[in-house]
């Protein structure tokens, strides 16, 4: 199993949700972040309020657990569907998992997802 995690621009979130969504990937959170990176993003839609020091932009992180076959597939998707093609799209981060747990069943391992 492995732990997807993709930085995408706000604005795409909803254009990279409905291509998961389309090929069967249904499992998914989103958290609204602000972080800063070695960009210049071309749109400044958001500069942060919270961090005005900072040069912060709002980004989405998505964050999904996978079995080990669905890793490229859906790495393929956010980057088809999250890529404005200017700098600061954003990253995607892919990890390992060594266990997990579904709290009400008990399931563990691939069972869980």
């Amino acid at each position: 199993m492995k732990l997807i995690k993709a930085y995408i621009r706000h604005r795409m979130v909803e254009v990279v949700y409905n291509a998961l969504k389309k090929d069967g990937y249904c499992c998914m959170t989103f958290v609204e972040c602000e972080g800063t990176g070695q960009y210049s993003d071309h749109e400044k839609q958001h500069i942060s309020d919270k961090y005005p020091y900072a040069d912060a932009y709002r980004v989405i992180k998505l964050e999904m657990l996978v079995a080990n076959e669905h890793v490229d597939p859906v790495v393929g998707l956010i980057r088809e569907h999250g890529r404005t093609g200017y700098r600061g799209d954003g990253m995607i981060l892919v990890s390992p998992v060594d266990e997990v747990y579904k709290v009400r069943t008990d399931e563990k391992g691939i069972l869980a997802i």
